[in-house]
């Protein structure tokens, strides 16, 4: 796949081009359908299919003060939009000069005069431009004067089961929906709106080491890593190691009650080892991936180390079960 950090990057003679653009935060199911349809259109037209999105986003340069959490770094999504299929991602730095933009001067610039579309892919909510002053019919006008398609793609929607367990739900798919599910620990929510289970980014730093004294060491998280944190409590999910492999875990988020000053972290602990692999399992310094699957309890405050240790041998047990569909077909 073609990545691009600037417009200078693009050759000079690349296209002609099917184009979509959007934050694509989370690359969710959404996200997703509007992708696939690219994808397609692309290949009807002989063309390349090609992705425009924005780093930093464009909430963190306007209202940096309350601008949202991002649900993944920019390492996994540009990994994720590959493997959509797209020929192509232009990540575009997102500054004030390029929001002063007109709706007209953006499309001149990027879409034509650089990737020389022949058509453009975007949902019916889509804003862009000066303002947010472009939406779909203003692309249309512009497409009709510069001499592309536009492809409008009706909104995805997703079903989940009711927390009283009476029915579903279904909603449109969106970033905001998969940050809301994460605040409040329901990851399985996030994973329907997703497609996948929600994931974490980071090197593995050293920490108090409790947990490897009570006998449940743990991989902590550094506290730059990359993706949404969500609310604290032990979740069950997967670690996937430096070289890629993908080992059970337990994993906690939180501050650990039971003992003071001890600041907000993610740590997973790593379930069903061989034996042999112990002495030699050492994930310090590695960039290791953490996917959550459920959300198994809130933290608690125990009375002393004792009690905590009573329960996370439950927490790791319960882990083991939840995963136990993915354990047998791994095995």
């Amino acid at each position: 796949m073609f990545y691009w950090r600037d417009l200078a990057d693009v050759p000079h003679d690349f296209g002609p081009s099917v184009l979509t653009l959007g934050n694509f935060d989370g690359v969710h199911r959404g996200h997703q359908r509007v992708l696939e349809h690219l994808v397609e259109a692309a290949r009807k037209r002989d063309a390349a299919a090609v992705a425009i999105s924005f780093d930093p986003h464009p909430a963190q340069v306007h209202r940096p003060d309350s601008a949202p959490a991002l649900i993944m770094g920019l390492e996994d999504r540009v990994h994720t939009l590959a493997e959509t299929g797209i020929d192509g991602v232009l990540m575009m730095h997102y500054t004030l000069d390029l929001a002063s933009h007109t709706p007209e001067e953006f499309v001149e610039k990027v879409l034509v005069n650089a990737l020389h579309a022949c058509a453009v892919v975007i949902g019916h909510d889509v804003r862009f431009g000066r303002g947010n002053s472009g939406d779909l019919e203003t692309m249309r006008a512009l497409g009709h004067r510069f001499g592309f398609e536009v492809l409008a793609i009706d909104d995805f929607a997703a079903s989940v089961p009711l927390a009283t367990g009476d029915g579903e739900a279904t909603r449109r798919c969106s970033s905001t929906w998969v940050r809301e599910s994460l605040e409040a620990g329901d990851v399985e929510t996030a994973a329907r709106i997703l497609g996948r289970p929600h994931r974490m980014r980071g090197e593995v730093v050293h920490g108090a080491k409790r947990g490897r004294e009570m006998g449940f060491p743990t991989a902590n998280l550094s506290n730059d890593a990359e993706g949404y944190v969500p609310a604290d409590g032990i979740y069950a999910g997967w670690l996937l190691d430096g070289s890629g492999t993908r080992w059970p875990a337990a994993i906690s988020v939180g501050s650990n009650p039971t003992f003071e000053g001890v600041s907000r972290q993610v740590e997973a602990h790593v379930i069903n080892r061989p034996e042999e692999e112990i002495s030699a399992f050492n994930l310090y310094g590695q960039r290791i991936v953490v996917e959550f699957v459920q959300r198994l309890r809130g933290q608690i405050t125990y009375t002393g180390p004792e009690a905590l240790a009573e329960q996370m041998w439950l927490d790791v047990d319960r882990s083991r079960q939840v995963l136990s569909t993915d354990l047998q077909a791994s095995g």
